[in-house]
């Protein structure tokens, strides 16, 4: 246990403060960059911003789940995710950063909170840790089409990036699904959504 916490503690340092790594391509690395107003920037940016402390949070809620989690096979599985969400960490950081805008300064914070809802999920038991797992995936999924809506039309490369992930999250949310999720009771979604809502309202600001 003690191995384990030194481990996390490292990588939310590296979650935090070191470059993200990605395998894949970076989505619409080859579209092109299309004139946009600096509105336009500025909101892409934001929601980018948005998008990339969801990841953060991400992050921390399968390193928190899998340190608790029971059963090793689906430990393994939660790692497994936590990789591919570390690419998504990647594509809005470097997006961010090609729109001239910045990360939440609020991170740390997301990360501390994230690590410890997913933690303590996790000791509940492992079909509600799928099942939490499952359900913040659907709402990142709706999360992320609604994005889509709101990016300008003419960003193609942030659209690019949006569309890939939403792909990446409705996987994870099947792997929850298969591996034996319960299905959350709607006041636990509701308090989900709601937390959601004002996390991702202070992070297109801060």
């Amino acid at each position: 246990m003690i191995d384990n916490i030194i481990i996390n503690f490292d990588r939310g340092l590296r979650t935090l403060f070191a470059p993200a790594s990605t395998l894949r391509h970076l989505p619409g690395e080859n579209l092109p960059e299309n004139p946009m107003s600096r509105e336009e920037k500025r909101h892409s940016a934001s929601l980018m911003r948005v998008n990339h402390s969801g990841e953060i949070c991400a992050q921390a809620l399968y390193q928190g789940q899998a340190l608790t989690a029971k059963n090793r096979e689906i430990a393994r599985s939660l790692e497994q995710a936590s990789w591919e969400e570390t690419e998504h960490l990647s594509w809005t950081e470097t997006r961010i950063r090609e729109l001239g805008g910045r990360k939440s300064f609020l991170n740390p914070f997301w990360y501390a909170g994230s690590f410890a809802i997913g933690a303590g999920i996790g000791l509940i038991g492992d079909k509600w840790n799928l099942g939490f797992l499952a359900e913040t995936e659907r709402q990142v999924e709706r999360h992320l089409s609604s994005h889509l809506g709101r990016l300008p039309e003419q960003d193609l490369k942030s659209r690019a990036i949006v569309e890939q992930m939403k792909i990446d999250e409705i996987g994870h949310a099947n792997m929850a699904v298969t591996l034996g999720a319960a299905e959350f009771p709607f006041p636990a979604r509701a308090w989900m959504r709601l937390t959601s809502k004002v996390m991702t309202g202070i992070a297109y600001w801060v």
